[in-house]
């Protein structure tokens, strides 16, 4: 992969990651619990019948500085065991609003730091779900795991429970870097604790990584890439660090040391690539890995690959999603639902039978339209056109006019090499991965008058 420096110049802009569409900075709080709640059941009737569940544990024992997620740092057991307590509460809630004929395909469960829970609580909450919902043969239930919490017997009641994928942070092997950044490192090494949970079954593992932290150097990070491929994982998350100390006020903390320039970025993510791509794992959309026989890496190349708030999966797997739990996002087919961060206030409002929305989204039918497009450029890195008015019952000229299509602008990312013109669609090149976040947001109508904040899209 050659990066030619003008074009990193060139596209190193704010950018929207496109996890949703429109991005979460455009929620607001112009709904009423009675909306939300027959936006919810409007969701039933929808084509995606199959249910994911997203499940957000905030807890965390220590607050790793470059951490961007929704938090709390407390070893207040109560408070831990009466959260999870309301957890539950939310899931019934759900029951009640879902058709008893729809069928989980997907568990996610993320933070915060979900194996920071006892695991007799992740134990329990499982065992409502299977108590009361359905699922389809072979669904993806996950848990990003921080490698500091888990020991053998945590790991042998999590397969019990139901998990089969396991996504485990490691983020660097270099000591210095985490310990600048404030976070654990894994109790059993890295490479052992793997081999174990192979030998548990068929339980998918990835491993998680971020580049862009203070401390961390081209040898250093090719180091930590090549150590995971020998720990022999099947899939590989490789992060940009986003900077965002207005929002994260921890962040700060890392501004005393010196990050890596947004040069230095690409330099640490064309190593990673480079090594990972030799050793013959697949290159996923924007930041994930996967070997070749992965269900990921087969999905891309029938060009079938989807992907939601909690990462890429297939469409077998792909539902609405129905978060539970403070700051989670449902991901409707008609609406975002985003829950209240604040412990207390979600609280109060499951207790009441109520939903815990505090921002929302409502999906117009252009906006349907644009977010097909961008998922399909961020998830296959091709789309085409003409195939995408047709689905809609819209002439060609009437998508190009909704997504703002501008000639000029493709001829020049076909110019620099950063796609592939065909009649009437485009693919995404290798070295356009990288300014994948770039070329989807040529065709958002919103970027063109932007005044949200988005991190730098390198």
């Amino acid at each position: 992969m050659n990066i030619p420096i003008h074009l990193f110049e060139k596209y190193n802009v704010a950018t929207p990651r496109y996890t949703s569409y429109p991005p979460a900075n455009y929620f607001h709080e112009d709904f009423t619990n009675e909306k939300n709640t027959r936006v919810l059941i409007e969701s039933n009737q929808t084509n995606t019948r199959n249910i994911s569940f997203y499940i957000h544990i905030p807890f965390c024992g220590k607050l790793c500085y470059y951490c961007g997620c929704n938090t709390h740092i407390s070893k207040d057991q109560a408070l831990i065991k009466d959260y999870v307590e309301t957890l539950k509460q939310e899931i019934l809630l759900y029951k009640n609003l879902l058709d008893s004929d729809r069928k989980i395909s997907q568990i996610h469960w993320g933070g915060g730091t979900p194996n920071y829970l006892p695991i007799e609580e992740v134990e329990g909450i499982m065992a409502l779900f299977f108590a009361h919902f359905n699922f389809i043969d072979s669904p993806e239930i996950a848990m990003e795991c921080h490698p500091a919490h888990l020991t053998f017997d945590y790991v042998d009641r999590l397969i019990a429970s139901g998990i089969n994928r396991m996504s485990i942070g490691v983020q660097d092997f270099d000591s210095q870097v985490m310990k600048t950044v404030n976070r654990d490192e894994s109790i059993i090494p890295i490479p052992e604790l793997i081999q174990y949970i192979k030998s548990k079954g068929p339980i998918s593992i990835n491993l998680d990584f971020v580049y862009g932290l203070p401390f961390q150097s081209v040898e250093g990070f090719r180091n930590t890439i090549e150590k995971a491929i020998a720990a022999n994982p099947d899939r590989l998350a490789v992060f940009s660090y986003a900077h965002v100390p207005w929002l994260k006020k921890a962040q700060q903390k890392l501004e005393a040391f010196q990050l890596p320039d947004a040069i230095q970025k690409v330099d640490l993510f064309k190593a990673a690539f480079e090594v990972l791509t030799k050793n013959g794992y697949s290159a996923i959309g924007l930041d994930h890995f996967a070997k070749p026989t992965d269900e990921l890496s087969i999905a891309l190349k029938s060009k079938s690959l989807h992907r939601n708030f909690q990462g890429y999966c297939t469409r077998e797997t792909t539902g609405q999603v129905y978060a539970l739990g403070v700051s989670g996002i449902s991901q409707l087919d008609n609406a975002y639902l985003q829950n209240t961060k604040d412990l207390r206030v979600y609280k109060q409002a499951i207790q009441s039978g109520q939903l815990a929305v505090e921002k929302a989204y409502f999906v117009n039918s252009e906006e349907k339209i644009i977010r097909e497009l961008i998922n399909e450029l961020m998830c296959n890195s091709y789309v085409s056109f003409e195939h995408l008015a047709t689905k809609n019952g819209l002439k060609l000229e009437e998508l190009y006019k909704l997504i703002a299509y501008d000639q000029q602008q493709i001829d020049g990312f076909e110019q620099e090499g950063l796609i592939i013109k065909s009649t009437n669609a485009i693919e995404i090149t290798s070295q356009g991965q990288f300014f994948m976040r770039n070329i989807a947001a040529s065709f958002d109508p919103k970027m063109k008058s932007n005044e949200k904040s988005f991190s730098k899209a390198l």
